[in-house]
């Protein structure tokens, strides 16, 4: 193990790929309560696949990533909130509409680009050499303003999340806010997607949040437990990854899984106590 650890922290793609990762598993976990909690759980799964798609026409196009990638996820972040507001479309069906074609388009991108050689599944489930080093200068940056921006808005997503309507006649602008949420959830997706993967992504959100639920009953605790779980469940994960040659996005997963059962036991005889 010491061995192991030695050889990561002296290999530079490795320690990126670490960095990124801790700080993509904190803002996950920060806003995964948030969005489980409001049934907005799905969202992540929905722009990981808008993400996806931008990223493959990207790179068919030659362009950077990134900035093609960002864009577009809060453009599609704010088409989910607007398509499920106006009534017209039900949420779960505008996830689907847009994540479906998106996903369709980015795969097309590929398949009709001639001779180009894409890897997909570094896209689809997540590597850690598709961290660059520029990767991890604009993953720093927006992952502190995510930071930032959850813990100066502390208070008014705590009121939104457990009593929208209660918010609303206390005058909080709970639209805003909500897009608040769903903006900086885009921003977290797109820059953990090429660690992740655009199919795996969302499990940071969902499965720490869910985790903590089990045991935690206060908004701040289940946060905090969320953070802590996320952190540490990405470090084995990789670590597993490395050791093993495996996937990252399915080592995390995996692991993500073992906590959520042993939480939810943890979280059963807890309940049978009382």
């Amino acid at each position: 193990m010491a061995d192991m650890l030695y050889e990561i922290f002296s290999t530079p793609l490795l320690v990126r790929a670490l960095v990124v990762g801790i700080l993509v598993s904190l803002c996950a976990a920060l806003l995964g309560v948030t969005l489980v909690l409001k049934r907005y759980s799905m969202i992540g799964d929905g722009l990981s696949h808008v993400g996806f798609g931008a990223l493959a026409v990207a790179t068919v196009m030659n362009a950077a990533p990134m900035a093609v990638a960002m864009p577009v996820v809060i453009l599609a972040a704010v088409a989910l909130l607007r398509l499920s507001g106006s009534g017209r479309i039900k949420g779960d069906s505008a996830i689907a509409l847009i994540s479906t074609s998106a996903l369709a388009i980015g795969v097309m991108a590929v398949s009709l680009s001639d001779g180009m050689n894409v890897d997909i599944n570094s896209y689809l489930f997540g590597s850690i050499v598709a961290v660059s080093g520029s990767d991890v200068t604009v993953s720093v940056i927006l992952a502190a303003v995510v930071l930032a921006v959850f813990i100066f808005f502390y208070t008014k997503i705590f009121a939104i999340t457990f009593d929208e309507s209660f918010a609303k006649a206390t005058g909080t602008n709970a639209g805003m806010y909500n897009m608040l949420i769903a903006l900086l959830t885009a921003v977290t997706i797109v820059i953990g997607m090429r660690l992740m993967g655009s199919m795996l992504i969302s499990s940071l959100i969902i499965f720490p949040a869910l985790c903590a639920m089990r045991v935690f009953r206060s908004f701040l605790s289940v946060t905090v437990c969320s953070a802590v779980i996320s952190v540490v469940t990405f470090i084995c994960g990789m670590l597993i990854s490395y050791a093993f040659g495996a996937p990252c996005g399915a080592s995390i997963v995996c692991v993500n899984i073992v906590v959520f059962a042993a939480f939810y036991t943890v979280g059963a005889v807890l309940r049978r106590s009382r």
